[in-house]
């Protein structure tokens, strides 16, 4: 178990969740950290940096000693969008560590306005008829049929940052 204060740069209730079941704590400090990227990160890279962005403002800016920021995007493949997602942990020792998890094709319906500018929480929102999708079961819920949600898809991308962390940490007392 951690004996950290660890920050989440986000106050998404599956994101604080996902963290907080993978580091067996009964609570993280929910950040409001800014990205720096798009409010709809395009491509592996913009979300890889927004989850980068997050992590170190939780570090750098509020004191925790570990910062993870995870981000939410879609990327383009044979001319197909995908989602992506992306985690960061960053810790007070300037050590960071990050992964990526799932990904799945986005349908035409939904790509289309994405291409617009609109953001995918909002289509989501009117794709499946329901309020704040991207707070619960997110587009990757809606589209495996709810036997993946996103607090599940982040949650194996907290995994990867933790395993990393540890792996890290095990061999420094070797």
């Amino acid at each position: 178990m951690i004996h950290h204060t660890i920050a989440v740069g986000s106050k998404n209730p599956a994101k604080l969740k996902a963290v907080q079941d993978v580091f067996q704590i009964e609570q993280v400090l929910p950040i409001d950290a800014p990205s720096y990227v798009s409010a709809q990160p395009f491509s592996d890279q913009e979300t890889k940096q927004g989850a980068i962005n997050r992590a170190i403002s939780c570090v750098d800016e509020y004191a925790a000693e570990i910062g993870i920021g995870l981000e939410g995007g879609v990327m383009s493949l044979d001319d197909q969008l995908y989602l992506c997602n992306w985690g960061a942990l960053y810790t007070n020792d300037n050590r960071l560590y990050v992964a990526s998890g799932a990904r799945i094709p986005l349908p035409k319906e939904v790509s289309t306005p994405l291409y617009e500018g609109v953001e995918l929480g909002d289509i989501m929102d009117t794709y499946a008829k329901r309020l704040d999708v991207r707070k619960k079961e997110g587009a990757i819920g809606i589209f495996t049929n709810n036997l993946v949600d996103r607090g599940e898809m982040f949650k194996h991308v907290v995994r990867l940052l933790y395993g990393q962390y540890v792996f890290q940490q095990n061999m420094g007392t070797q």
